[in-house]
């Protein structure tokens, strides 16, 4: 948020500079991003009066305007501006001033005519990027004075990055309450007193979302004065926050958001048909927006209607068809309650974000409204005029934020801040802070004000009480308890030298955000109970994730639209899993792998990546625990993978992860193209390692026999491979699949395995005679358990 100091001074002024303040505030947690000057440097600008105006001789877009300065005599100053007009006050460059860019204002002849000055306008001044003319001036403002001093423009113009918790600090009444707390001075706001109804005109207001809208604040001015302009002070005040005066009715809505930290909107009366209902959007209704974009309404867009249509977005922008325009006479105010979810991510789902929505995303005082409504009527009636009808409150108890005490414990601040505060301190901090304090035996009974919607638990106010005292103030001390060097066991899986593993395979580790979006979400994993987030950061991001490939896959789709067609991508992190105990946070590890197998280069044709690449960089992994015999690879399913290329990982008969392909309906409605291979390992699991153990190398040479066995075509090879290790001795070191082949001469449901057996003797040379033992032992076997037989 960006503000005036002077405007904030109005409220409350501590005996601080302009950098005091500012570093009170970032200490306090409103972190001052920026501190500007609210003008550049100018000198010798007057207050004047244009008395005369006369036709240039020989320049038609010129005129000779005479200027009452104050002086003994009137200044003649040439202006081609073409809204100057007599009896208007102006900005008066006098000759020897000097205008933002170093300009001098030298005495001048124009087309023969002599000209003692300039008649400035707001671009000249360094007020404004554009301007279509002179700068007009309030009627009452003094002639002769200095421009720079009336205008208060030696002023500065602070800029706040507020959290998204401190909804409250969102306008000048919330940062000047803070001010006031830190320096212990009184704060000084506006009285806002009601303002008493001139005519009995109202509109009726429904809620038919309440739980969305539990407050709907509107009051009927009819008869403004529609050329009346926006007083100078306030566009001031307004172009000093970033914002740009427009009209009467919407500057000073802006300015009651920017004082109290309501948002408010205006309507053109005459626009709307019949009364107001607050209701949810209906299938495809549209509505033209202010912005001039049109948008089509989702059904979960809490939208403003009249008896006919949609007339505004609730809390981020009103409608092009009752907006307020030159023409308007009458119109209907609108200060409303938002509840923060119904307006969070709203704005950005339709593809822009506004002052309106920033607030009510982060919540708004719930009783507001009224007194935002009494305030921009009071300014209403003394810019444009108008008669004005009565308050029309709508409101639903049942569904307003209300606010629940909570007990805080005089040892707990002392235990938290590691400083003992006396009970005074506390209690003062608190209750100007705004919050209801009743003591009790061991603390104090403490009641947050309606704004604070992050007081939601003791440690808060023990927060509130940290940064209000001052960190700086809180001494230093360090903890005298012996240290305990815990080692990790030996054995222990390693995850980073599986991540730097993955790194030699070739795959970058990504970082993803443990939030996600929910409809990605449901597509991954769409049997599995989510946390959802109670103030997200948007809609997209709604969702903690029960699984690392929710990541992962956004990132492969990020990084194909760039054209990167191969990716090998891995993410380690918390699965957050809601089960029969609760919220399990589960460390994971992840990966995915999409395109070619291998790096394109001039050598080798690399084919597509494919399960047995996958898991070839699994098993990899997985041997890091010293225990790869351990795992099996067993035929699985997962609502996003292939049926048929998915495997559950098992170690022990207990399943530790998951992989395959991602399955060809989900690939297309995520737009990946290809086919793409994902694993995700529980980290858990593998915590238990197997050291290695010493064995001496063999002195005798090894000895291979290959062999082509005929099995049944369900029969998963590793089922082979154990029947072998059963059957054969410890002459048998290693056992090699290195070819599978079904067709000609292979009956059907039929497969060929080709085996290599590496055999080896620690002790002796082994013999023909040996050799045929241990392979017809093997045989056997496989002839018995699995029906196989040697290849013809």
């Amino acid at each position: 948020m960006r503000f005036s100091e002077a405007w904030l001074r109005e409220w409350v002024n501590p005996p601080v500079d302009t950098q005091q303040l500012a570093d009170q505030l970032s200490m306090a947690g409103l972190e001052v991003d920026a501190v500007e000057p609210a003008a550049p440097a100018f000198s010798g600008v007057s207050i004047g009066l244009v008395q005369r105006i006369a036709p240039h001789p020989d320049a038609a877009k010129l005129r000779i305007c005479t200027v009452d300065l104050g002086q003994d005599e009137p200044l003649q100053i040439i202006c081609g501006a073409a809204n100057v007009a007599e009896g208007m006050k102006v900005p008066v460059a006098t000759v020897g001033a000097c205008l933002p860019g170093d300009f001098k204002i030298k005495k001048a002849k124009l087309r023969g005519v002599e000209s003692f000055g300039m008649i400035c306008s707001a671009t000249e001044l360094g007020l404004a990027e554009t301007s279509d003319g002179i700068l007009p001036l309030a009627a009452d403002a003094p002639i002769g004075e200095d421009f720079r001093a009336w205008m208060a423009l030696d002023d500065h113009c602070i800029e706040v990055d507020l959290t998204p918790d401190r909804g409250d600090c969102l306008g000048i009444a919330g940062l000047a309450r803070e001010v006031a707390v830190i320096n212990r001075v009184p704060l000084r706001p506006p009285a806002v007193q009601p303002v008493a109804p001139t005519c009995d005109d109202r509109v009726t207001v429904r809620l038919l979302a309440p739980d969305a809208c539990p407050r709907y604040v509107c009051r009927v001015i009819r008869q403004i004065d529609p050329t009346a302009t926006t007083p100078v002070w306030m566009q001031e005040r307004l172009r000093r926050a970033g914002l740009r005066a427009i009209s009467p009715v919407v500057d000073v809505t802006n300015y009651v958001m920017l004082e109290l930290g309501q948002p408010m909107h205006g309507f053109d009366l005459a626009k709307l048909r019949g009364g107001i209902d607050v209701r949810l959007a209906q299938a495809g209704e549209r509505l033209a927006l202010l912005n001039g974009e049109e948008a089509g309404l989702r059904g979960d867009t809490l939208v403003i209607a009249d008896a006919n249509q949609a007339v505004a977005m609730a809390g981020i922008m009103g409608g092009a068809a009752t907006g307020v325009g030159p023409e308007t006479r009458d119109i209907l105010l609108e200060s409303a309650f938002f509840a923060p979810l119904a307006i969070s991510g709203k704005a950005r789902g339709y593809g822009f974000h506004t002052d309106s929505s920033h607030r009510f995303e982060r919540g708004v005082d719930p009783q507001l409204q009224v007194r935002a409504i009494e305030r921009a009527t009071r300014l209403l009636l003394d810019i444009v005029g108008g008669e004005v009808g009565p308050v029309v409150d709508v409101a639903d108890a049942t569904h307003l934020p209300h606010r629940e005490p909570l007990h805080l414990r005089e040892s707990r601040v002392a235990r938290i801040l590691g400083l003992a505060l006396p009970a005074t301190t506390i209690t003062d901090v608190l209750e100007r802070l705004g919050m209801t304090v009743e003591p009790l035996a061991d603390g104090w009974r403490v009641t947050p004000p309606s704004a604070r919607f992050d007081l939601v638990h003791e440690v808060d106010l023990i927060a509130d009480i940290g940064r209000i005292h001052g960190y700086d103030n809180i001494p230093v001390s360090h903890a005298s308890s012996a240290s305990v060097t815990q080692s990790t066991p030996e054995a222990a899986f390693d995850l980073d030298r599986a991540r730097l593993a993955l790194v030699d395979r070739g795959f970058h580790e990504v970082i993803t955000y443990s939030f996600v979006s929910p409809e990605i979400q449901s597509l991954v994993e769409p049997e599995a109970d989510t946390l959802r987030l109670a103030n997200p950061i948007s809609a997209e991001l709604s969702t903690m994730r029960t699984s690392l490939w929710t990541g992962l896959l956004q990132t492969a789709r990020y990084n194909q639209t760039r054209q990167l067609e191969r990716v090998r991508i891995f993410e380690s992190g918390l699965r957050f899993r809601i089960g029969a105990d609760g919220l399990r946070q589960e460390p994971g590890l992840a990966g995915l792998v999409i395109g070619t197998a291998a790096p394109e280069q001039w050598g080798e044709q690399s084919g597509k990546v494919d399960f047995y690449d996958l898991k070839a960089d699994v098993e990899a992994l997985l041997a890091l625990t010293g225990a790869p015999a351990q795992f099996r690879f067993v035929a699985g399913a997962h609502p996003a993978l292939h049926p048929g290329q998915t495997a559950r990982i098992e170690r022990a008969g207990k399943p530790v992860g998951l992989m395959g392909m991602l399955h060809p309906s989900l690939a297309a409605k995520l737009d990946l193209t290809g086919d793409a291979f994902l694993f995700e390992l529980d980290l858990a699991p593998l915590a238990d390692g197997i050291l290695p153990r010493y064995a001496p190398i063999s002195r005798f040479p090894g000895i291979r026999r290959d062999l082509a066995i005929v099995i049944d075509a369900q029969i998963a090879y590793e089922r082979v491979a154990d029947c072998v290790r059963a059957a054969a001795t410890e002459l048998l070191r290693e056992v090699i699949l290195f070819d599978v082949y079904t067709g000609k001469n292979i009956d059907s449901g039929r497969k060929s395995l080709a085996l290599g057996l590496i055999l080896q003797s620690s002790s002796q040379t082994l013999t023909e005679d040996l050799i045929e033992v241990e392979v017809g032992r093997i045989l056997n076997r496989l002839a018995s358990e699995l029906d196989a037989r040697l290849r013809d």
